[in-house]
């Protein structure tokens, strides 16, 4: 049973989308054109960082924001434009933006 967490956090990068998976311990990243190619590129990550899928808890991020990947992981799974997704990443950042002041 996995002890922890696994966080994976999404970062628009031009036309690409970079991934940072880590467990605490390890990190690893990766790049994909697109939010979507980008979540199957963490999964492959998280099963090589954390193999056994027994108790594992990942938690996906949008530049450091939950719901923020949520928002544009759905928009994009279910057809919107690329930009919606980036719209939705630039409001997190503002979002966190704000809450650091």
């Amino acid at each position: 049973m996995a002890t922890g967490h696994i966080t994976a956090n999404y970062v628009p990068d031009g036309d690409d989308w970079s991934v940072t998976v880590s467990t605490g311990q390890n990190t690893r990243t990766a790049r994909a054109p697109g939010l979507i190619a980008a979540r199957d590129q963490a999964d492959q990550l998280i099963d090589h960082l954390a193999p056994n899928p027994s108790g594992r808890v990942v938690i996906h991020l949008l530049n450091g924001d939950g719901f923020a990947f949520s928002t544009a992981y759905l928009q994009a799974r279910h057809g919107l434009s690329d930009e919606a997704t980036r719209q939705a990443a630039a409001a997190a950042d503002t979002a966190s933006a704000h809450a650091a002041r």
